[in-house]
């Protein structure tokens, strides 16, 4: 039998990842089936239970990706621009079935102990990073950083409900609360 190499493996489960959050996206978790995502990806039950032991496995992963792609949204330079930047990606029209899969992602964390960490790792990394950045701003960087996170979590809902969310202004808004240069409002001069 031929080896498989890290490139194919590496597919796959992109391809069976990619499946499974279309399924959920559309219909949710509870009413996704495995047939589903064999159906969606094209690719038998056994090779997906090759990749991953389930449903909750396969969204586990799912959040975890989320994580990374934030972080990289959030860069290294500007920790505000970062911010601005992964509020401008919820405006993004593309991005609505991973919104859509975000909220039933944070409803799931109410009744999957896993899911609640793997979602939980979303809320502590980033408040870890960001609240000594806020130290100056605040007493309490720490609940600072929560209401940034719940800027963001509370515009995604916005985004799903009102398409009239004018995403630009809100992130103009958001930018007058952060510290310069992020701020457009304060000019190099200031």
């Amino acid at each position: 039998m031929p080896k498989v190499d890290d490139a194919y493996f590496a597919a796959r489960r992109r391809q069976i990842l990619d499946a499974a959050a279309a399924c959920f996206a559309r219909e949710g978790f509870h009413r996704t089936s495995m047939q589903d995502i064999v159906r969606e990806s094209g690719i038998s039950a056994g090779l997906i239970y090759r990749y991953f032991l389930g449903k909750d496995d396969m969204i586990a992963a799912i959040v975890t990706e989320w994580h990374e792609r934030r972080t990289t949204m959030l860069g290294d330079a500007d920790p505000a621009e970062g911010y601005l930047n992964v509020l401008r990606a919820v405006g993004d029209p593309a991005a609505r079935p991973e919104l859509q899969l975000a909220v039933q992602v944070w409803a799931e964390t109410v009744r999957n102990p896993a899911i609640r960490e793997a979602s939980r790792a979303n809320v502590d990394r980033p408040i870890e990073a960001v609240a000594p950045l806020l130290a100056g701003l605040t007493d309490d960087p720490t609940s600072l950083a929560r209401v940034f996170i719940a800027i963001y979590q509370g515009l995604v809902l916005q985004t799903l409900w009102d398409d009239t969310v004018d995403h630009e202004a809100f992130i103009r808004a958001v930018a007058t609360l952060l510290p310069a240069p992020a701020n457009p409002r304060q000019g190099p001069d200031q």
